[in-house]
């Protein structure tokens, strides 16, 4: 129920045509009788916004964000899953101007922009009243968060905020983009809503924009050279003494990715709303799970066995009655009555190295996934295909195998939040350990500690003292584990050149993707990166 509410906000038809060209007229199907003139017709109207974030959060911009760091691994089995090299590229850190996903984000993240500028143009006509401004707010509020992605992925980014000029825009410094993000969130929060719920699910509020700003100063740092750490925690408390009767931590840590999560969740405060059936985009069953853990989950189609983690990453997962451990598969695998997964196979296929002239004789295979991964074929990163290759790697489950996922197109119905209470407490933990001022909300002195143990206590781990830098990451690692933070995390903390998994690249220019080779050739003005070719 909470869902469909949900979907009747976001999911509407696009009024609007899609373009990514700067130098066309402003078309549309809105006339003077039918523009916007009540809330509904806003709402619907913004649309598009919502259907281009969501189009590829869940995969591609997740993949960039993941599979660069020790959180996810996409490896060859014999060959399957190779795309090209793709995603060992992101493993290795070896990406080119020309990979895939660099093209597909640099696309996506500027189709957003472009189609809130192109929206906010629309709208100038449009008879000024609360709602309106309200609109407009959210619009500007989504297009600093589609900033704030590409700041992030790519650094030095074009400033483009107007839509139908015919000037080629050229590269901004991505402390002008930090500075152009601030401004707009700062300028947008007073008339965006303060409500949570059904009504403004997955679109922004008040709380966003605090949530954002503080994402924002807590990397201030690394993207601009200067610190803002108590402006972090500022944007902390405007959250939790504002919103203390709107937000608060689940109880159950798994409803948060649970295909029936939407607005009823208290601890989400900006999420992708999906659905298996009209909103398209969350693949993890599809990517994530085994052939042979279907019928356990009453998966309705047959999942691959790409996506995993790699042992060092599963091993941080050791607190002792922490739930969050639940949401990986190791070891020996089971169904839910107890009886072991079984797969009939033979010995070769088994082990395709099994050397016996019994090769073909039949093998009852108790299904394990292992946490070590030895490739067969290190130049590609290959595991192997065989029954054992196939179990290489631990899984996440942490976006539940959803039973209700589409049969046909394999997506499911699990929303995935961006900014969440955990966070802002999180964020405002670091800050502190950074040199920020602990500050008394809601008559409790918090320090990183007694931050950090509000997500221990929820998590049923036992409580922290002393906690450091180091123990905050690794705190953030359990936390937020795939939710697309950790390359941030890793960058800030100046640990994205370390080695992991297969990884041994230590060059620091790997901070920020390089500008896709496509752009550069549309646009002379854009400026590459600094350590890829030019």
């Amino acid at each position: 129920m909470y869902k469909i509410k949900a979907l009747a906000i976001l999911l509407v038809a696009a009024v609007f045509t899609a373009c990514s060209k700067l130098d066309v007229e402003v078309e549309s199907e809105l006339t003077p009788e039918n523009f916007p003139n009540n809330p509904e017709s806003f709402i619907a109207a913004t649309g598009p916004i919502y259907t281009q974030l969501r189009s590829i959060y869940a995969v591609q911009y997740w993949r960039m964000q993941e599979l660069s760091t020790d959180e996810a691994i996409i490896p060859a089995r014999d060959g399957n899953y190779d795309d090209g090299g793709q995603y060992r590229f992101l493993h290795l850190h070896t990406w080119t101007p020309d990979h895939p996903n660099v093209k597909d984000n640099w696309e996506w993240g500027f189709g957003g922009i472009n189609t809130c500028n192109r929206l906010l143009k629309l709208f100038e006509p449009v008879t000024e009243s609360k709602t309106k401004t309200q609109t407009v707010a959210e619009i500007r509020a989504m297009r600093a968060l589609f900033y704030f992605f590409m700041m992030d992925l790519y650094g030095n980014v074009p400033i483009i905020s107007s839509f139908g000029g015919t000037e080629l825009p050229q590269t901004a410094k991505r402390a002008e983009v930090f500075s152009f993000i601030e401004k707009e969130l700062k300028e947008v929060y007073p008339a965006l809503s303060m409500t949570a719920g059904t009504s403004t699910y997955g679109r922004p509020t008040k709380w966003m924009a605090f949530a954002l700003l503080e994402k924002l100063y807590l990397n201030s740092q690394y993207y601009t050279g200067q610190p803002k750490f108590n402006e972090a925690v500022a944007m902390a408390d405007s959250v939790l003494i504002g919103a203390k009767n709107v937000y608060s931590l689940d109880a159950d840590y798994m409803t948060l990715f649970a295909p029936e999560n939407g607005p009823h969740i208290k601890e989400t405060i900006f999420a992708v709303p999906y659905d298996a059936n009209v909103a398209e985009g969350m693949q993890f069953a599809r990517f994530g799970l085994h052939t042979a853990i279907q019928n356990k989950y009453s998966i309705p189609f047959r999942p691959s066995i790409a996506l995993s983690t790699i042992k060092e990453f599963y091993e941080k997962f050791n607190l002792q009655g922490d739930v969050r451990n639940n949401t990986w598969l190791a070891g020996k695998q089971y169904e839910l009555n107890g009886s072991p997964i079984i797969i009939k196979t033979t010995k070769k296929g088994l082990d395709a190295s099994y050397a016996g002239t019994d090769g073909a004789a039949s093998v009852n295979y108790h299904l394990e996934f292992t946490p070590e991964m030895p490739l067969v074929k290190p130049a590609t990163m290959d595991v192997g295909n065989d029954e054992l290759g196939k179990a290489r790697g631990v899984r996440s489950i942490k976006y539940y195998p959803d039973k209700n996922a589409n049969s046909n197109t394999r997506h499911s119905n699990n929303d995935m939040p961006v900014l969440r209470l955990a966070d802002v407490l999180m964020m405002k933990a670091e800050a502190i350990l950074r040199g920020a001022n602990p500050t008394t909300v809601n008559g409790e002195l918090q320090t990183a500690d007694v931050l950090v143990n509000k997500i221990r206590s929820r998590a049923k781990a036992p409580l922290v003292s002393g906690i450091t830098l180091d123990g905050l990451l690794e705190e953030r690692a359990r936390e937020f584990a795939w939710e697309g933070w950790r390359r941030n995390d890793l960058i800030r903390f100046g640990k994205f050149e370390s080695a992991w998994g297969f990884k041994t690249n230590t060059e620091t220019f790997r901070r920020i993707y390089p500008i896709p080779t496509s752009e550069r050739a549309l646009n002379p003005k854009l400026e590459q990166n600094e350590g890829y070719t030019k």
